[in-house]
C-alpha cells in the first residue's frame, strides 16, 4: 500500500503535514484519522493501514504541528504521558478542529475519494472527531474514548452524520455516567451505535502494555469495520 508525507493547506493559509496511506487500488472513500494525545505515533499510522488494506484513503494529520515538527511522545511511560497531557493543554482546540475539517475537504476533494470522506478518531482525536462532525459534514463518524463530548452535547443536533462510539467501562478519563449521557443525548439520531466493553479502561486500542485491552480492542474493531462498511463502503 502506497504511504506518504503530504501536505495539506490549513484555512489559514499554513501547511500541515498529514500521513498518507492508500489501498492498493489507490482508490477508494476516506477517512480523516485524528491522533490521541501522543501524536500521529507508530499505533496510529497502524491502524491507518489496516484501513488501508479494506479500501480506504486514509490522511492522519498531525495535529500539533503548531506546536512542533512531527511529534510523537511515548505512549508507555508515566513521563511520556505527562509530556502529551503537556501538548494537550497547550493545543487550541478550536484550532485544531478547523484544521481536522480542511484536512477532510482536502480529502474530499481528491478523485479517488469520490467525495466520500468520514472522520475517525481515539481519544484526543475521539472528541476531535465529535467536532469535525459538528463543524461540518462528513460522512460517517468514528469515535473512541472522546473524553469531554458529554460536555459539549448541546452540539448534539448537529452532527448530522452516522456515528459509532466505544467507551470502556474501566475507563479513568471517562466516566461511565457520561458515556451513558452521551448515549442518551444520540438515542434519536439515525444510524448511531454505541458500545460499551466490560473491564476495558481508557485508550484499550493502544497496543501498549499501559493501556491495552486485547478482549476490548478485538471486539471494537470487528464493529468499527462493519460500522464503516454499511455507512462507507469500501470502493468496489
Amino acid at each position: 500500500m502506497p504511504e506518504t508525507t503530504e501536505i495539506v493547506t490549513t484555512h489559514d493559509g499554513g501547511r500541515m503535514p498529514v500521513f498518507a496511506v492508500r489501498p492498493a487500488s489507490g482508490r477508494g472513500p476516506g477517512l480523516v484519522m485524528l491522533q490521541e494525545i501522543f501524536g500521529v505515533t507508530d499505533y496510529i499510522k497502524s491502524r491507518a493501514r489496516d484501513l488501508a488494506s479494506l479500501g480506504y484513503v486514509v490522511l492522519a494529520p498531525q495535529l500539533y504541528w503548531r506546536l512542533g515538527p512531527d511529534v510523537k511522545l511515548p505512549e508507555n511511560t508515566q513521563a511520556g504521558l505527562q509530556e502529551a497531557f503537556g501538548y494537550m493543554q497547550r493545543l487550541d482546540e478550536a484550532q485544531a478542529i478547523d484544521d481536522a475539517v480542511a484536512t477532510l475537504e482536502h480529502l474530499r476533494a481528491q478523485s479517488e475519494t469520490a467525495g466520500k470522506v468520514g472522520v475517525f478518531g481515539f481519544c484526543l482525536g475521539g472528541r476531535l472527531a465529535y467536532g469535525v462532525a459538528v463543524a461540518a459534514e462528513p460522512d460517517v463518524v468514528v469515535s473512541y474514548y472522546g473524553s469531554g463530548i458529554g460536555n459539549l452535547l448541546d452540539a448534539a443536533p448537529r452532527v448530522t452524520a452516522p456515528v459509532v462510539f466505544h467507551f470502556g467501562e474501566a475507563d479513568q478519563f471517562l466516566p461511565v455516567d457520561e458515556a451513558h449521557r452521551i448515549e442518551a443525548a444520540f438515542s434519536g439520531h439515525p444510524g448511531t451505535e454505541v458500545h460499551m466493553h466490560s473491564g476495558a479502561g481508557h485508550a484499550f486500542d493502544n497496543p501498549s502494555p499501559m493501556w491495552h485491552h486485547k478482549a476490548a480492542s478485538e471486539e471494537a474493531w470487528p464493529q468499527t469495520t462493519a460500522f464503516l462498511q454499511h455507512h462507507l463502503p469500501p470502493a468496489g
